[in-house]
């Protein structure tokens, strides 16, 4: 299996190249040049615990390493989820089910996939004896989860630009509260994507990325996306076999990356009857999806903090699939994106997309109807996925667990949702760096704290 770039110019590379390297040379980012086809392999599947189901599904694209290896690389990535199950799959009644993806460390599904990479970073520098520095750019979940990734793997630094003063006090502590020599939260002055602009512009510099041994955490690194297809595979084959060709699965969604991973895997051969894309007041998506126009607006501060994202870096993942592959056309629609914020799909097709929008008058009022009717607290970003759901079986992902956002929480229902681990959090010192959102500056402090 090699991997090439949505832009054609990246060369022809490795899983674990790909991995290291994170974004393309050209710009682009990594895709398998062939999807497997999974569809005769998922009879054999049925009743494989996540671990093992993670093996059998990564074995496909990450042929370059041995299989014991790979093994060992999986099981270790999923020991420290506090469900025995990892991803459990909870009926709601009639043909609603819930996905729980916050049963990891950080209690948010970025751990089901920056658990994994950091194994994964530690084997290939084992081999290699290379040092690197990861840099990543969080709306809120992914730094903590990479951070708790990374926490003390040698030859790893790893800096995480986040949007001071919009991410939930929690989130800020579980980056900035770690105690780690390896570990640089870095505040910026400006929002999650002018954070991920600097992440991109940075790894752009090819010299600069060569010089400092530079990788990504960010879903614009393909491990992450292959990781998380898995949950759909194993949610889709928890499945009663009547529901899963018509299972539509609704998805919080932000960067693109986590409902994109639902759909590779259909594009493997995990047939089902659907993706909602739910998005907070921050659209693009629902607007894309509904008019086939993608037009960057501003962002607004929400209580689904880690979806106020307008530039959907996955997208061009799903640009280069929907036109075949054409890496010239990807080039021309980012090229004409970038430079103007907008582009027009001629003749747009949405094909097993669909899209919900919900405003912040309307996140407290689900939490409080799914309370009452379910008997369950949702975090805001699982409310949105709740908007609007078809009449035909549904599953719910629930990306984050309620105790990351108690004062939402209480305020809405009068409770505060508890975690052990955020607990403890609110008694350590916060350890951070404050920055303007200027690539320069977050270069130099690179090389003053990078390691090489």
């Amino acid at each position: 299996m090699k991997f090439i770039s949505t832009r054609g110019e990246g060369g022809r590379l490795s899983f674990l190249e790909a991995v290291a390297e994170g974004l393309a040379p050209d710009g682009g980012l990594f895709v398998p040049e062939q999807m497997p086809d999974i569809s005769g392999r998922l009879k054999n599947w049925e009743g494989l615990g996540y671990a093992e189901l993670c093996f059998e599904f990564l074995r496909l694209f990450a042929d370059g390493v041995p299989d014991g290896e790979l093994k060992k690389i999986v099981s270790e990535s999923y020991k420290k989820f506090d469900d025995p199950a990892v991803a459990p799959l909870r009926g709601l009644g009639g043909c609603l089910w819930m996905l729980e993806l916050y049963h990891g460390p950080t209690l948010a599904f970025k751990d089901f996939a920056l658990q994994l990479l950091g194994n994964l970073y530690e084997y290939m520098l084992a081999k290699t004896s290379r040092k690197i520095n990861v840099l990543g750019a969080t709306s809120g979940d992914t730094g903590s989860a990479a951070i708790s990734g990374l926490l003390g793997k040698k030859g790893v630094n790893i800096f995480i630009l986040y949007p001071e003063g919009r991410i939930s006090p929690l989130q800020e502590r579980q980056m900035t509260c770690t105690g780690a020599d390896n570990v640089f939260p870095i505040a910026i002055d400006g929002t999650f994507d002018d954070a991920q602009a600097i992440v991109k512009k940075i790894f752009g510099d090819n010299s600069f990325k060569a010089e400092w041994g530079l990788s990504a955490v960010n879903s614009i690194n393909l491990a992450r996306v292959l990781a998380q297809c898995v949950y759909y595979i194993y949610a889709w084959l928890k499945l009663p076999e009547s529901a899963r060709e018509k299972a539509v699965f609704a998805v919080p969604t932000g960067n693109f990356g986590n409902v994109l991973a639902g759909w590779m895997a259909w594009k493997c051969g995990m047939r089902c009857g659907g993706f909602r894309v739910a998005t907070n007041q921050n659209d693009i998506l629902f607007r894309l999806f509904n008019t086939g126009v993608y037009e960057v607006s501003e962002v607004m501060p929400s209580f689904a903090p880690s979806m106020d994202i307008q530039v959907a870096s996955n997208f061009e993942r799903f640009i280069y699939f929907s036109e075949n592959g054409d890496s010239a056309k990807v080039r021309r629609i980012m090229s004409e994106f970038s430079k103007t914020g907008k582009w027009v799909f001629e003749g747009f097709d949405p094909g097993n997309f669909s899209a919900s929008r919900m405003s912040d008058a309307e996140i407290p009022a689900k939490i409080s109807e799914v309370w009452d009717k379910h008997g369950i607290v949702i975090d805001p970003h699982t409310a949105c996925a709740f908007k609007d759901l078809p009449d035909s079986p549904a599953v719910v992902l629930s990306t984050a667990s309620p105790a990351k956002f108690p004062e939402l929480i209480k305020k809405t229902l009068g409770f505060e949702p508890k975690s052990d681990i955020l607990e403890k959090l609110k008694r350590e010192k916060i350890v951070k760096t404050s920055m303007p959102a200027d690539a320069e500056k977050i270069r130099a402090f690179i090389r003053e704290r990078g390691i090489r």
